[in-house]
């Protein structure tokens, strides 16, 4: 499973890595995005939930 995060969508609402730390952070431009290269096992749940909390539909899980 991998996720992304369109950096001209999100609003850096900072949603995400309060959901599911193991897969986001928020960067130095204030924009979250993504800290590993294939989500981790225990985290896909947490990573889903992330997505379906954004509110600009900025992150993709798959």
């Amino acid at each position: 499973m991998i996720a992304k995060v369109d950096q001209d969508t999100c609003i850096g609402c900072g949603l995400c890595p309060t959901i599911c730390e193991d897969v986001f952070e928020m960067g130095d431009e204030g924009k979250a995005q993504v800290k590993v290269d294939v989500v981790p096992e225990g985290a896909e749940d947490a990573a889903k939930e992330a997505e379906e909390s954004c509110p600009v539909n900025a992150i993709e899980v798959e």
